[in-house]
């Protein structure tokens, strides 16, 4: 079961294979996902500050090049927890007053 730490919400467990975005958002943690998790909008950004979050998918690559990110920040709708992580997210809903966006599927 891994163990998920994010930087001012503290850590938790997660079910093997969970989406890191839903992950967050189903233990409190207020994080953005505009585009309903379809890897278009980088709302749901995280920086990955520990573990292996491991590859990254065909949307996720192609977004994260065309931005210019660094090789440590991720898309957390793309994210299949296998392994611990720790990771800090770029933006929270409380800091924006916007609407988190639609729930991602699993």
């Amino acid at each position: 079961m891994p163990k998920i730490t994010v930087e001012g919400f503290g850590s938790f467990d997660i079910e093997e294979g969970k989406k890191l975005v839903l992950a967050l958002e189903d233990n409190g943690v207020p994080i953005m996902h505009r585009c309903g998790g379809n890897a278009r909008c980088t709302t749901c950004r995280v920086e990955i500050l520990a573990g292996d979050p491991g590859q990254l998918t065909e949307g996720e690559k192609n977004i994260i090049e065309a931005r210019n990110y660094e090789s440590n920040i991720r898309l957390s709708c793309q994210i299949r927890c296998h392994d611990d992580l720790a990771v800090k997210p770029a933006m929270l809903s409380t800091d924006s007053n916007a609407d988190a966006g639609p729930r991602p599927q699993d």
